[in-house]
């Protein structure tokens, strides 16, 4: 006996989005209920244009939807979610001042002649909280308290209504632990059980395999491909996103290090960051794995004067003598900066990027004495500058004064980097460097990383995907508890490894890692701490 056929929920005809050029065209699709469909391809490819106009974000240029049947033309996002489609953004979209009960049910809080009832609040956010594995989470807590991924796992909670018919899900594991990821993946299958519809946007391949029943890839912002996702090798889907073939690093050799341009001894800041000595060399890339609260994110704050340290000093070098020492750290962003160094922040839009500003003020925003005479800017030497920055890093833009808010993350990611290829920057400091940027981007990305070593540059790379750090490091440091617990050569590491240090106690004691990690296919070991916003001022 055969299978009953998949039943549609959401089909889309010709679906299309013009804004100067065309950035959709002719796309077309069925989502079965109780499926997941992976939807994939390269930033700038169209992906969030589609899931936006599939949500009433955006709405289309041209083309047809249809929900069980019937026409669907949401005005706006509230007119999606009363016929049952939710979105989860990649970029959130809580109320950091109010708590996590007030954000979870915002749209239905419990009252009484007009009094919120505050017990039954909290009762009802902790259902929910439970539903996703949170349940260590005090409903009352403000979010702005809480960290980037705990912060993503309560927007996942507040789309996780019983009326929800199609879910789309935008990167929703880009700032999770394989904890969490654990959890939302329970989530999707009970999900799947009800019938919900599942969009599942994502560039870890890795995890496409894991949950969808079928792939569709975009590029340039067409449909180039649909196919059930068995059997399908990573290697295909790269293929086919891109277009062309894209290598990764993993058997590379250890890069020759130079001299040390950067040491830190016993820097550290309250319980955060507790006693640190680090360096950093010349030609080489240096790695940061840990876990939730290891103090990764806090160090590297700390180097750039994001954060001002309570103890210890910092010192950079150049041909073997002192240029710049701080005791206690740098006093501000600005300090660091003028010393040479420069930082990609884990946040590019709320902490990295003027986004209302073109990619022309953005990229020569790090040294404007670079693009200006006496005091006055110069604007062909700045537009000249930042024409080749966009050359050499492949941005995908209609111009140098498009708006930075309108590229696609990956892109926006890129003009971060220009910025600091700008500013040639000694040491420069990468945090989450390729979060939610594709095979293709993440790839010109790391090129760049290797043309900066080749040049003499000192990096320091944090990353929440272990076999990223892997393949571009030379050497690896884990953080626990706020400390340096080991470093690693390339060659002397492995995932264990590098798990066993960061589940080690603050004295480097190794305890086990499967005992201490829930089960997930991820090769990741992530740090997503609290964090207050980068105040830097502009050098």
């Amino acid at each position: 006996m055969n299978p009953p056929a998949a039943q549609p929920v959401l089909s889309l005809s010709a679906m299309g989005k013009d804004y100067a050029a065309p950035v959709l065209d002719d796309v077309s699709l069925v989502l079965n209920a109780g499926e997941v469909l992976a939807l994939t391809g390269e930033n700038g490819a169209g992906k969030s244009t589609l899931s936006k106009m599939v949500c009433g974000l955006v709405q289309p240029t041209r083309g047809q939807m249809l929900l069980d049947g019937q026409p669907f033309a949401p005005g706006s996002r509230r007119d999606a979610e009363r016929l049952g489609v939710r979105m989860v953004m990649q970029e959130l979209g809580l109320v950091t001042t109010l708590s996590v009960a007030e954000n979870l049910l915002l749209d239905r809080l419990p009252h009484k002649t007009g009094w919120i009832r505050r017990a039954r609040l909290h009762e009802l956010a902790a259902l929910q909280l439970a539903k996703i594995g949170m349940q260590n989470i005090d409903p009352a807590t403000p979010v702005a308290r809480l960290g980037i991924g705990q912060q993503q796992m309560v927007e996942i909670a507040r789309n996780l209504q019983d009326d929800t018919r199609v879910l789309v899900l935008d990167e929703p594991t880009a700032m999770l632990t394989p904890r969490e990821t654990s959890h939302l993946f329970e989530q999707i299958d009970l999900l799947k059980a009800r019938g919900v519809a599942i969009v599942y946007v994502s560039h870890r391949l890795e995890e496409l395999q894991r949950i969808a029943d079928r792939v569709a890839v975009l590029r340039d912002g067409r449909l180039v491909d649909v196919r059930a996702m068995a059997g399908v090798r990573e290697s295909e889907l790269v293929q086919r996103m891109v277009g062309r073939e894209v290598h990764e690093h993993e058997g590379r050799e250890r890069r020759v290090a130079g001299p040390v341009l950067l040491s830190a001894r016993g820097i550290g800041r309250a319980q955060a960051v507790r006693g640190v000595d680090i360096d950093l060399r010349a030609g080489e890339v240096m790695g940061l794995a840990g876990l939730v609260g290891s103090g990764r994110t806090e160090l590297v704050r700390l180097l750039f004067g994001a954060d001002r340290a309570d103890r210890g000093e910092i010192t950079l070098h150049e041909n073997g003598k002192v240029t710049h020492h701080a005791r206690k750290g740098w006093r501000s962003p600005m300090q660091a900066i003028r010393a040479g160094i420069g930082l990609v922040t884990e946040d590019r839009k709320s902490q990295g990027l003027l986004l209302p500003q073109s990619i022309r003020v953005n990229a020569t925003l790090s040294d404007l004495g670079a693009v200006s005479r006496a005091g006055w800017l110069q604007p062909a030497k700045e537009r000249g500058i930042a024409q080749k920055l966009v050359e050499l890093l492949r941005i995908r833009s209609r111009n140098i004064e498009q708006p930075v808010a309108t590229l696609s993350g990956g892109n926006q990611q890129k003009v971060v980097f220009a910025r600091w290829l700008h500013r040639e920057c000694k040491v420069l400091l990468l945090d989450e460097p390729t979060r939610g940027v594709d095979v293709g981007a993440r790839a010109d990305l790391y090129a760049q990383l290797d043309r900066m070593t080749d040049d003499g540059r000192a990096l320091l790379m944090v990353s929440s995907d272990l076999r990223e750090l892997m393949a571009m490091c030379d050497r690896i440091g884990v953080m626990s508890a706020g400390r340096l617990v080991a470093v690693f050569e390339r060659g002397e590491w492995s995932e264990q490894s590098l798990l066993a240090a960061a589940f080690s106690d603050a004295t480097g004691r190794a305890a086990n890692p499967q005992a201490s990690a829930a089960p997930s296919t991820e090769s990741t070991a992530s740090a997503v701490p609290d964090q207050t916003a980068v105040t830097a001022d502009t050098p």
